[in-house]
C-alpha cells in the first residue's frame, strides 16, 4: 500500500537504487526476448518502497529520458519524461559504474548477436529484418541546454565516443547492411549486382571513407558509411574528415546509413550529401601540431 506521506516528495537514495535496478532488469529481459510483466514489477516496487503506481510509472519514464541522452536502449512503453530530480542521474551513474555491461556488454547483447560478437558474411542468413524510416528533418533551432548534472553525466558516458570505440557493435551493424543491400538488389531482380556487394571495411580495412560498396538498380556505385548505435534515433554520431571529404567529392554516390535501436530491433534511416542539410555538424576534436 502506498504511503500517503510520501506523495509529492522526492525519492530517497534507497528508492532510486531500487527502481533503477528494476528498470535495467526489465530492459535486459526485453532485449533478450524473455517475457516479463511491467505491472508485476510495478506492484513489487510499490510493496517494497510504498510509492503509488503512478509515481513508479513516471519514475520509469524519467529513467528512459536519461538513457536516451546516454545513447542506451529503453523499455518499450516507458516514453521518456524529462522532468526528473537530479539525484536520479547520480543513481544511474552509480549503477553504470557498478554494472559496466549495461553500457553495451554481454548483458545487453541483442538476440541476433549473442552467438556472434563480430559477425562474418557467412552468418548473414540469420540477420533480422531492418525497419527503414525517413531521415531526420533539417536542422532546426539549437536544442535547449541540458541541466548541468545531466550534461556532466552525458560527458562521462559519452554515447558518441562509446559507439565509435565499440568495434564489435560497428562491425555487426556493417554486416547487417551488407545483408540488407544484397537482399535489396535481389528484390530489384539484380542478383548480378547483389553478388558484387563488398564489405570494404572488413576486406580492405578502414580508411576508404566508407564501409560497403554497393549499387543502385542501374549499377551505379553506392558508397555506404554505416553508423550504428543501441540508442535512439536522436543519438549523435561521429563523422570523420575522410568521410565528409568523400561525401563532398562523390555526392551522387556517397550515402550514410544510420542504424539505431539495434539491441531490440534494428531501424535505419539514410542520409545523402550535402550532409550539412540533414544534420548539424559540430567541431569535436582538433589536430594539434607542435612547432
Amino acid at each position: 500500500m502506498a504511503d500517503q506521506s510520501r506523495v509529492g516528495t522526492d525519492w530517497n537514495a534507497e528508492e532510486l537504487d531500487a527502481i533503477v535496478a528494476d528498470y535495467f532488469a526489465m530492459l535486459a529481459d526485453e532485449i533478450a526476448g524473455r517475457p516479463y510483466v511491467k505491472s508485476h514489477h510495478n506492484a513489487a516496487l510499490r510493496e517494497r518502497i510504498g510509492r503509488t503506481a503512478g509515481s513508479v510509472e513516471r519514475k520509469h519514464m524519467n529513467i528512459s529520458a536519461v538513457l536516451v541522452e546516454l545513447g542506451l536502449p529503453t523499455i518499450d512503453g516507458y516514453k521518456p519524461f524529462s522532468n526528473f530530480q537530479e539525484a536520479l542521474g547520480r543513481t544511474i551513474e552509480r549503477y553504470l559504474l557498478q554494472h559496466p555491461d549495461a553500457l553495451g556488454g554481454d548483458a545487453f547483447t541483442p538476440r541476433w548477436r549473442q552467438d556472434a560478437p563480430v559477425l562474418s558474411v557467412s552468418g548473414l542468413a540469420d540477420m533480422p529484418a531492418i525497419f527503414v524510416d525517413d531521415g531526420p528533418p533539417p536542422p532546426g533551432a539549437p536544442r535547449a541546454p541540458r541541466p548541468a548534472g545531466l550534461e556532466r553525466l552525458v560527458r562521462k558516458f559519452d554515447p558518441v565516443a562509446r559507439d565509435f570505440r565499440n568495434r564489435s557493435l560497428g562491425k555487426a551493424g556493417e554486416a547487417l547492411i551488407v545483408d540488407f543491400e544484397r537482399r535489396r538488389l535481389e528484390a530489384l531482380e539484380r542478383k548480378d549486382l547483389a553478388s558484387k556487394v563488398r564489405w570494404v571495411a572488413q576486406e580492405d580495412g578502414d580508411g576508404a571513407g566508407y564501409d560497403i560498396h554497393s549499387f543502385d538498380r542501374l549499377g551505379n556505385d553506392r558508397l555506404i558509411e554505416v553508423k550504428t548505435t543501441q540508442g535512439a534515433r536522436s543519438t549523435p554520431f561521429f563523422v570523420t574528415r575522410n568521410e565528409l571529404s568523400l561525401a563532398h567529392e562523390r555526392p551522387e554516390h556517397f550515402r550514410l546509413y544510420r542504424l539505431y535501436e539495434v539491441a531490440k530491433g534494428p531501424r535505419l534511416f539514410k542520409l545523402k550529401p550535402p550532409l550539412e542539410e540533414a544534420v548539424t555538424l559540430e567541431t569535436e576534436t582538433w589536430r594539434a601540431r607542435v612547432g
